[in-house]
């Protein structure tokens, strides 16, 4: 009976810090309003969310949860993960094998079974490596197995050897790059250069339905907020606090008895995970995933939201996913030939006058807002 009420705790501790409060009425508030602007008014209103921005937040969302793995494995552990677009990538691979076989005789050659690029390359027999992606459930589970076994296999060889560090994080950005590489070749059966595309439909609902843009969107925001709670539960508790000493003192910690790589291990593997179903997500969204999501360039880019939005807060890894993604928007749009400078120049402006990012600043004039009353009573 302990053990199971202490589990509980641990589990529902997130919902009793003020911060998680917040953090859940913004993102719930947003999903509602997002919703009653798509659905209540109609496309020629002022303030009608067409279905295309709907898509857009859904990818915003999607990005926001990777940004959380991402934090947790770097603003509480000490681990510059430089290869989490893998995990993402693998997660996104899953679900568009999955999206592919969907599509069964409505692609452009008709196969039943062969997705249209293993018809073009003269394939014979789908390989035994896409069997059960006809089935939701076998995908939805590959999408966490996929990039969890992978980062058992890696964080188990990697924290086994006491690889820290910069070099843990050359490491990480080496294994993105080979799979990247490796995706690239027609002879992986994952559609080469071109990626997965051409997808239909999802559980039977039509992707190009705004109905279903909207499901997925709604879906991205309950995963993100799942996985912020899960993510919050796990710093909060004894794991979290020992994960934090290792960040900050890991040779004290092994003095102590704790045998850190259990512990790094642990979290590295739920992190991937995480990232993984932030890649699921994002596919049916976009409509494709290809090799270059295994870029390692993707990867520092990602480091760079939670650099943003602050380290080691959670909250502050979706502000910066958001922030970064919609400025991203923007300046396509409207400097399409300069944009990657703009973007540079906005990360230069936050490195030197936010050095903690948006989160600090946050916290900087909630300590300012405690502070005044109480120097103007003295």
């Amino acid at each position: 009976m302990t053990s199971s009420h202490s589990t509980r705790f641990w589990l529902l501790r997130p919902f009793g810090e003020r911060t998680t409060q917040l953090f859940l009425g913004v993102l719930l508030a947003a999903l509602a309003l997002v919703t009653v602007l798509h659905v209540a008014l109609p496309q020629g209103h002022a303030l009608h969310v067409n279905a295309y921005t709907v898509n857009l937040f859904g990818k915003y969302l999607s990005y926001a949860l990777l940004a959380v793995a991402v934090d947790l494995v770097w603003g509480y552990l000490g681990i510059l993960s430089l290869g989490h677009g893998a995990f993402f990538a693998l997660g996104g691979y899953a679900m568009g094998m999955y999206l592919m076989r969907q599509i069964g005789d409505r692609g452009t050659y008709g196969h039943p079974v062969l997705p249209d690029f293993m018809v073009f390359l003269n394939w014979e027999s789908l390989p035994w490596y896409w069997q059960g992606f006809d089935m939701a459930w076998f995908a939805f589970a590959m999408v966490l197995l996929a990039p969890g076994l992978l980062a058992l296999v890696f964080g188990f060889l990697a924290f086994r050897s006491r690889v820290t560090g910069v070099y843990l994080s050359i490491i990480t950005q080496a294994l993105t790059f080979a799979l990247m590489l490796a995706f690239f070749r027609n002879e992986m059966g994952f559609g080469g250069n071109n990626g997965l595309t051409d997808f239909r439909e999802i559980l039977g609902f039509n992707l190009r339905s705004s109905d279903t843009r909207l499901g997925l969107f709604l879906a991205s925001g309950v995963a993100l907020a799942l996985g912020y709670l899960l993510c919050r539960a796990i710093v909060t508790s004894k794991l979290g606090r020992v994960c934090v000493a290792t960040r900050d003192a890991e040779a004290r910690t092994r003095f102590l008895g704790y045998r850190v790589e259990r512990f790094q291990l642990f979290v590295f593997v739920v992190s991937a995970m995480l990232a993984g179903v932030a890649g699921a997500l994002y596919v049916p969204q976009v409509g494709i995933i290809n090799p270059s999501e295994f870029s390692p360039l993707f990867s520092i880019e990602i480091v760079l939201w939670v650099a943003l939005g602050g380290r080691a807060t959670l909250y502050g890894a979706v502000i910066g996913a958001i922030l970064v993604n919609y400025a991203k928007t923007v300046f396509t749009g409207v400097m399409p030939d300069a944009w990657l400078f703009a973007l540079g120049g906005l990360f230069v402006l936050v490195t030197v006058l936010l050095p903690k990012g948006v989160a600090g600043l946050f916290a900087h004039l909630r300590r300012r807002h405690v502070t005044q009353p109480q120097e103007a009573s003295a």
